[in-house]
């Protein structure tokens, strides 16, 4: 029994230390420091898990632990913040006023590209009535094979405005995105509301290191379901204006914040291991029946695709309408 407890601990211990050695590693914090902290943590860790053991190196083991519960206060400590020197495509934070009918927002990203990097920045406030919202779209784009994707809603009002919104890391000036340092409370969380010309465009037309793939969906969700998640969204937007919050590589990204808003109507999708892959979705929608299933799925994957739709629609008015012209 005590070599089993032991055995336990020890399997406690080693994830505890990965992960709080990370933190210090992919911290805010001076590199001087930060970078030999983490690594006198890991080293110390491998001295306490042995300690576990061993009664000659027990104090490294209680060492560890007064070590790992600073680290762990520090950590809980850091505080997700509004007011940072962001990057521009992420400086000015959406909101959106709901009056009856009628929701107004205000933000909404349409950026003029000429590459991914040169661009002129714009933004724009519009109203839209929720007696005409019909339609919920999922955008799907791949960059680095079928199983990753990133995921984006669009909203659609009468086949005649579309507002898509995509759950973002925020970054600061300088700062580039990391998939580990996404662990560690290093990016706060961000909803980017655009125009479908700026938040799809930008994938098809104009990212090209490396090109992405991007697929739209039309699900067959009710008005009324439609209506609530549009709402929760306006809801968690309003929210992270006033109360910020993290963006987490695992638990609240892309894809399962997406699924988590879905929750606000009783027939949501069960949660599955196809939404932590996040490029295996669009198929996971479509073996519960949320898209069109009319014709199997590899041929609704390639009729989806609307990179050159878009490459042909451009900058134009109507790109919304024309990248859809061809959907299933």
């Amino acid at each position: 029994m005590i070599v089993f407890t032991r055995i336990l601990a020890a399997l406690v211990l080693l994830p505890t230390v990965l992960f709080a050695a990370g933190a210090l590693h992919f911290s805010t914090l001076s590199r001087s420091f930060a970078e030999p902290a983490a690594m006198a943590l890991a080293v110390l860790g491998v001295a306490g898990i042995v300690g576990v053991f061993a009664r000659r190196l027990r104090p490294a083991l209680y060492l560890l632990l007064a070590a790992l519960a600073v680290t762990f206060v520090w950590f809980r400590s850091i505080e997700p913040s509004n007011d940072r020197q962001w990057q521009q495509d992420v400086s000015l934070q959406p909101w959106a006023e709901v009056n009856d009918d009628v929701v107004t927002f205000h933000n909404v990203r349409n950026f003029d590209y000429r590459s991914e990097t040169d661009f002129t920045p714009a933004w724009y406030d519009k109203s839209y009535k929720l007696s005409d919202l019909d339609e919920l779209d999922v955008v799907a784009s791949y960059w680095m094979g079928k199983d990753i994707a990133h995921l984006l809603v669009s909203f659609g009002f009468g086949g005649r405005d579309y507002l898509a919104v995509s759950i973002e890391t925020r970054k600061e000036v300088g700062e580039s995105y990391s998939t580990l340092a996404g662990f560690f409370r290093r990016y706060e969380l961000f909803y980017v509301v655009a125009d479908e010309r700026d938040l799809i465009g930008v994938r098809t037309n104009y990212r090209k290191d490396p090109p992405e793939d991007v697929y739209a969906y039309r699900t067959n969700a009710p008005r009324e379901n439609i209506r609530s998640l549009f709402l929760d969204y306006v809801r968690a937007i309003n929210d992270l204006r006033e109360h910020p919050e993290f963006y987490n590589t695992l638990t609240t990204n892309c894809t399962t914040t997406i699924w988590r808003h879905t929750l606000v109507n009783s027939n949501a999708n069960p949660l599955s291991w196809k939404i932590l892959a996040s490029g295996h979705v669009p198929e996971y929608l479509y073996e519960l029946g949320r898209i069109n299933t009319s014709m199997p799925f590899d041929e609704l994957e390639r009729r989806s695709r609307v990179n050159d739709a878009a490459q042909a629609a451009g900058k134009a008015a109507d790109f919304s309408q024309r990248i859809r012209a061809g959907l299933p």
